[in-house]
């Protein structure tokens, strides 16, 4: 490995290089560009460049701590408000909506893997990317650490491509509600509420306001103690890469019996988010960039065909089904970017009612497309 200026062994440096990525991209994702690009996208940029220019090593103790810990604990805290109880009673039609989108997912993924050539590591993008448009960025990274994908050039493309597609993706799902010929087609049972309404405005009130620290402390505690937990229950049965589906498990199931606690638990997803931006930025660090050139474009093209099936899918069956176009548009956010894109689509569009249903089949998309995701790939591989 070549010399760097910042040594893989010199621990306070990486760890401050990487937490600084993360900050910046968290910091800039309010910006003009840093909504176009996002948060994820500036700090895999960040740490991208400066390994490129030989400032920070490409392999280092400190990116198998992110792999290791910060992953896995991650999952939990982003999961402790998966009331599957809750999601199937309020989420309404757009829950059925969110499962046309899913499968739509599932089979574009299919044609993609036949039809756009990746390797020997076809089976495992396949499973990245099935779980990614099932329910979000969160699921990228859980099935790579379960299916084993760590190559930091492969994953990096990849981010890039996801990212590049979804960005087109949602500015065609902004268009949708403007066409008026497709609007004629479907149902519209839901109209925009005032910009000054006093919902929108308590709504992004809640969005800025700080956590509670001991609540968030404790949600930190409750996350590792399910890590501890769910890595012995994998380390009995032998399953290697168990240990990330033993903790989606035991925290949906937890969140279900016990809701009204696991809402107690303010700042968890907060952490949660920050852990997640952190591994983004371990990503760009261990990409080279003339592998990521050389794979990059197959990958725009295998998540674009996914996407296009997708969106197929959730029109046409949507559309047979009778479905409202507006819960159909936002499920189909829910699958690709997860509870928060889906909220702020419907919070900028001023679709009040379908917030919470937006957040709620998101919140259910972390919860299941590890397993849909993980399933695929294995079908795939054969």
């Amino acid at each position: 490995m070549l010399a760097t200026l910042i040594p893989a062994d010199s621990t306070w440096a990486v760890w401050a290089v990487l937490l600084g990525a993360a900050a910046f991209g968290l910091h800039v994702e309010d910006t003009r560009v840093g909504r176009r690009l996002s948060g994820a996208v500036l700090t895999m940029g960040f740490t991208f460049v400066l390994s490129n220019l030989g400032v920070i090593p490409p392999e280092s103790p400190a990116y198998d701590v992110v792999w290791g810990k910060f992953v896995p604990l991650a999952i939990p805290l982003l999961l402790l408000r998966a009331d599957l109880r809750r999601i199937l009673r309020e989420a309404g039609t757009t829950l059925i909506a969110f499962v046309v989108g899913a499968v739509g997912t599932v089979v574009g993924t299919i044609i993609a893997y036949h039809t756009v050539p990746l390797g020997p590591e076809g089976w495992q993008l396949a499973a990245v990317f099935c779980a990614t448009y099932i329910g979000g960025s969160m699921n990228y990274v859980a099935v790579s650490e379960i299916v084993g994908l760590r190559s930091g050039d492969l994953l990096s493309a990849g981010v890039a491509a996801d990212n590049l597609v979804m960005a087109f993706y949602f500015l065609a799902l902004f268009a949708l509600p403007s066409i008026g010929w497709l609007t004629r087609r479907f149902r519209i049972r839901h109209t925009a509420v005032a910009e000054d309404s006093e919902a929108l405005a308590a709504g992004r009130q809640a969005a800025s306001t700080l956590p509670d620290l001991r609540r968030t402390t404790t949600a930190v505690a409750v996350g590792l103690v399910l890590c501890a937990v769910s890595y012995a229950l994998a380390a009995k049965t032998g399953w290697k890469g168990s240990g990330v589906l033993f903790v989606t498990a035991l925290t949906v199931t937890i969140a279900t019996c016990l809701p009204k606690a696991c809402a107690k638990l303010a700042g968890a997803e907060v952490i949660g988010t920050f852990l997640m931006q952190v591994f983004f930025a371990v990503i760009g660090a261990s990409a080279n960039v003339a592998t990521v050139m050389k794979v990059g474009p197959v990958l725009f093209v295998f998540a674009a065909v996914i996407l296009l099936v997708h969106l197929l899918v959730v029109l046409g069956v949507g559309g047979m089904m009778r479905l409202d176009l507006f819960e159909l548009i936002i499920a189909s956010n829910a699958n690709v970017g997860g509870p928060t894109t889906a909220a702020a689509m419907a919070v900028a569009r001023r679709w009040e009612k379908l917030v919470l249903p937006a957040i709620l089949c998101g919140t259910l998309g972390y919860a299941v497309a590890n397993f849909i995701g993980v399933a695929l790939g294995h079908w795939l591989k054969g």
